[in-house]
């Protein structure tokens, strides 16, 4: 996976990354794809603010987007690039475990997420992916993901 997004990256909109993946509002939690590769990895960009479900009850007066939600959405960037591939169009991908999950900072509203997934394992409709989320290039957040891909 690069470092940076590429010169003539391949980006994905909203609606384009809603023909990927199933999630839809509230629960989908990324916002644009900013790079990816079929199979191999994808770089994505959420945009957190006050308007967020979740931050009425977590917590009132000191909005903190919880960690389970930052792994969601590092599995959702994962998952566009297992989706993008064209054997896997039309199915989804399921969270099958986290590993060495640990969250750094909190992210609060106008926070901008940056998530990075590579997949660094696959065996057959299994695998594992290294997962990563940033603000202002700072890691907030960090965890190995287990997936399995099924049909709908």
């Amino acid at each position: 996976m690069p470092k940076e997004v590429r010169e003539g990256a391949k980006e994905l909109n909203l609606e384009e990354i809603l023909q990927i993946l199933p999630h839809r509002y509230p629960f989908l939690l990324i916002d644009r794809v900013l790079d990816y590769e079929e199979g191999k990895w994808c770089i994505a960009r959420k945009c957190v603010t006050i308007n967020e479900p979740f931050f009425q009850g977590h917590f009132p007066g000191q909005p903190i987007m919880p960690g389970v939600l930052l792994l969601e959405a590092l599995a959702q960037c994962g998952a566009v690039a297992l989706l993008s591939e064209p054997e896997n169009r039309g199915k989804i991908a399921l969270f099958g475990g986290v590993n060495k999950a640990r969250f750094k900072k909190q992210v609060k509203p106008g926070d901008v997420l940056e998530l990075r997934c590579e997949l660094t394992r696959k065996d057959g409709p299994v695998g594992i992916g290294s997962a990563k989320a940033t603000v202002n290039g700072k890691v907030v957040a960090f965890a190995e993901l287990l997936f399995a891909i099924a049909d709908q």
